[in-house]
């Protein structure tokens, strides 16, 4: 419910959604949504919309504090932290998400960037994260997730935000790990994902 309310929040600056192919979202086994990175607003979307997969986050350690709901939801929602200046510790923290996904057959939630592209041009993917999470997990699926629009909401920073902005999530099709070696997981994943970014 809390990030249902803030969603519908943000239609008062006139913002719209646009889920492109929820539908394909498979139910019952654990999935890895791996994501290009926007905006915050990228997130009480996700967990609104494709709430049916209870999507967890893979976050860093900044966001679990001082940031109302979205902290509180990253502390008491499941979801982890990882401090990017502790690689021992962000590494262990992926590796519990990507247990808890495949015992559960719940979905985690990674932005491979490592951080928002304020301008909508996607950054470079990093490897490692995505590796743990096959690894750990080597019964999910792949879901790539391209996110249009999202940096238009914070353009100017934290205000004003942006008015009229119309943000679009594709899903796109769900794919196995297994069989596949980590590198064509990678490029496969990245490929999709910023091929769509308009």
């Amino acid at each position: 419910m809390l990030d249902f309310f803030l969603v519908i929040s943000t239609y008062i600056l006139g913002t719209r959604y646009k889920i492109e192919n929820l539908e394909s979202l498979p139910t019952g086994i654990p999935l890895i949504i791996v994501a290009n990175h926007q905006s915050l607003y990228d997130i009480p979307a996700i967990i609104w919309f494709m709430r049916k997969v209870h999507p967890k986050f893979i976050s860093k350690i900044e966001l679990a504090k001082g940031i109302p709901s979205i902290s509180y939801n990253l502390n008491h929602g499941g979801s982890v932290v990882i401090d990017r200046k502790d690689a021992k510790q962000s590494l262990s923290a992926i590796k519990k998400v990507a247990e808890y996904i495949e015992k559960n057959k719940r979905s985690v939630v990674i932005f491979p960037e490592g951080t928002r592209s304020r301008t909508g041009k996607p950054k470079k993917f990093q490897e490692n994260g995505l590796k743990i999470l096959c690894k750990y997990s080597p019964s999910a699926y792949i879901v790539p997730v391209t996110i249009n629009n999202s940096w238009k909401m914070t353009k100017w920073g934290a205000f004003p935000l942006g008015l009229g902005n119309k943000l679009i999530f594709t899903i796109h099709t769900p794919f196995s790990t297994k069989g596949l070696k980590f590198q064509e997981i990678m490029e496969r994943t990245e490929t999709v994902v910023t091929g769509s970014i308009q």
